[in-house]
């Protein structure tokens, strides 16, 4: 396997042809034996409910056993997998891009809380709204698509609840230079751009940039640029088999030992530890 494929759903490449998309998970689990292989969906952020039966889902470098009544939060860009017992009942609802930001204020805090993945058990009226949206999925009566922008943000409201009672301090503001800017270096993070470079990109000074990351996030823009790199190494150390060496020019580094320093520096493993570890 190569770098980390990113799809539409589980495979497709043309773009999201509805609203949202609902399936279950036993009709696209027959397909494909029961296992979803690590992939992201570059424009898509998918809900997950298994209603019944068990199996794991794989975020990143990380594996979560879930099974009845659990839901996974899949944000765009994440890294993920699954495995589910056969026969496993359950519920995805995949929602484009655009309609995610259509229906979130950057005022209000909820974006920063739904880009984070996570599992957690469903209560029993999360559950409700996601029967309401695959109830209102297949029928083509008068003014479905408004009830069915409007359940999905009903249903996103109620997991970056559930997210937020998990960790009060994730429920801060986004700000507009923090969004412009993480859209930008989701573009150019291979390219090495510097601080610099995105805050002339944005019209703003590096260090007015800096400040507000540090008030949003509480970590300074050189630190994002870095992480971003750091997270695409992980993921191609952890879900390719390209040797270090090949991962490092990919991600745009001209010495392989340069990209190891880096590496260990922000994770405190070296590369072939990390994968060692992954392996195990």
């Amino acid at each position: 396997m190569a770098l980390v494929e990113n799809f539409n759903l589980f495979g497709e490449q043309g773009d999201l042809p509805d609203v949202v998309h609902c399936e279950t998970i036993e009709s696209r689990s027959l397909i494909h034996d029961w296992e979803f292989h690590p992939h992201r969906h570059a424009h898509l952020h998918q809900f997950l409910l298994l209603e019944s039966g068990r199996g794991e889902v794989q975020i990143e470098d990380t594996r979560h056993q879930i099974s009845n009544g659990d839901l996974v939060n899949l944000p765009m860009g994440a890294v993920h997998g699954f495995s589910f017992v056969p026969r496993a009942e359950g519920f995805v609802v995949t929602v484009a891009a655009e309609l995610m930001d259509a229906s979130l204020n950057e005022t209000e805090g909820l974006r920063p809380l739904l880009k984070r993945a996570a599992t957690f058990q469903a209560p029993e009226k999360t559950k409700e709204i996601i029967r309401a949206i695959f109830e209102e999925y297949p029928n083509r009566n008068f003014a479905r698509a408004h009830i069915l922008r409007a359940l999905c943000a009903v249903l996103a409201g109620q997991v970056a609840r559930i997210l937020s009672s998990r960790d009060p301090e994730g429920t801060r503001a986004e700000h507009g230079l923090q969004r412009r800017f993480e859209a930008l270096l989701e573009t150019h993070h291979l390219e090495h751009l510097g601080v610099a470079d995105y805050a002339c990109q944005l019209a703003v000074t590096p260090t007015h940039l800096s400040r507000v990351m540090r008030q949003a996030t509480g970590q300074s823009a050189s630190a994002a640029i870095e992480q971003r790199l750091i997270r695409e190494a992980r993921r191609n150390l952890a879900f390719s088999n390209l040797s270090v060496s090949e991962i490092s020019y990919q991600l745009g580094f001209e010495d392989p030992s340069y990209f190891s320093r880096v590496f260990k520096r922000a994770t405190g493993q070296s590369p072939r530890d990390f994968r060692r570890q992954m392996e195990g």
